[in-house]
């Protein structure tokens, strides 16, 4: 049985209000912030409290429940949610799974207005939350099965509970693999790339992974080349934020460089994502809108300035990667080769 000690999400149904894990605090300190308004919805996912793909989308969801009861006896109700609705979606461009999860709920919303409670939206809400764990368990175990056993893989960003609403996507498969691996007696080991400059590999995974016991070993994102080079790398696996009509992907800055030295040294390069990241309305990753995040993030780390000030500073906080790099797309209906 695969499972995980981590806990992103819990919902109250006395105060009917979603507490989130403060991502932010991690790894120092373990705490959970109750979302009581829009505003607090909004707010946790442009300031990163609560990232990734699928976790932006379930964030949102409950968001626009949050607002479906706050308007639900105004008779403007459906204009003052559709106005919630475009502050949530304003939060962040790059994840699909956040417009997937809002242009959902809305159809709820749509079909409901007459209704006399947002009963129905909740239940929509807390759907999405489902789907997705039962999403990270079917891709857990497709992704096991096909990259087998091996000694060491290497992962960016954070993929796992953290990211979404159950075990993860590339962390969900890499904690399906560990467990298979321990029963024959032979332990996964995971390098973690710190993942600059938001250090979420640093900060999330190495967390993640050392409180579901499973070996792993920090690195910078420049250090990837050279345990490459060396034999050490069996297999890379990482998220996406959007896959595009031909396979292309968005990801976290630095996805595409690994790529491209996985290319080289022959290693099987894997992406991990539940059906809500795939975006058929987009042909390419050209099209992929890129989010540029602030420049303090580059320059600060934890309020610490770390560069000298007035210096000229960019930070996409997403590269796109061509489906040609990609060995598998492990979905929860198996694995796509993007290039047959």
């Amino acid at each position: 049985m695969i499972h995980s000690n981590v806990e992103t999400f819990r919902w109250h149904d006395d105060t009917q209000c979603l507490e989130i894990i403060d991502q932010l605090a991690l790894p120092e300190t373990e705490r959970y912030i109750t979302l009581a308004s829009v505003d607090d919805y909004a707010r946790a996912i442009t300031d990163m409290t609560v990232r990734g793909a699928p976790a932006i989308g379930i964030t949102a969801a409950f968001g626009l429940y949050r607002s479906a009861r706050e308007h639900w006896q105004s008779p403007d109700r459906l204009a003052n949610i559709q106005k919630d609705a475009q502050k949530l979606a304003a939060t962040r461009p790059t994840a699909v799974n956040l417009f997937w999860a809002i242009e959902r709920i809305m159809h709820t919303v749509q079909e409901h207005i007459g209704d006399i409670t947002p009963d129905a939206v909740l239940s929509d809400a807390q759907a999405i939350w489902r789907e997705d764990i039962a999403m990270n368990e079917a891709m857990a175990q497709h992704g096991a099965k096909a990259i087998g056993n091996v000694r060491n893989i290497l992962t960016h960003c954070n993929t796992g509970a953290l990211a979404t609403g159950g075990l993860g996507t590339a962390l969900g498969v890499i904690r399906a693999i560990d467990a298979h691996q321990k029963s024959l007696g032979h332990p996964l080991h995971v390098w973690v790339d710190e993942t600059r400059p938001y250090l979420q590999g640093a900060r999330l995974t190495a967390w993640e992974l050392m409180k579901d016991q499973i070996d792993c070993t920090l690195i910078t994102d420049n250090m990837a080349a050279h345990f490459m080079k060396q034999g050490l790398v069996d297999a890379v696996i990482v998220g996406a934020d959007r896959i595009t009509k031909n396979y292309d992907f968005a990801n976290k800055i630095g996805t595409y460089g690994l790529a491209v030295l996985a290319k080289f040294h022959h290693i099987p390069f894997y992406v991990a994502a539940p059906d809500s990241t795939f975006d058929c309305k987009i042909e390419s990753g050209k099209d992929i809108v890129i989010e540029e995040r602030s420049a303090d993030e580059v320059v600060m780390i934890k309020g610490k300035r770390i560069a000298p000030e007035g210096v000229k500073t960019r930070h996409p906080a997403f590269d796109v990667t061509p489906h040609e790099l990609v060995t598998g797309i492990i979905t929860p209906s198996g694995v796509i080769n993007p290039n047959k």
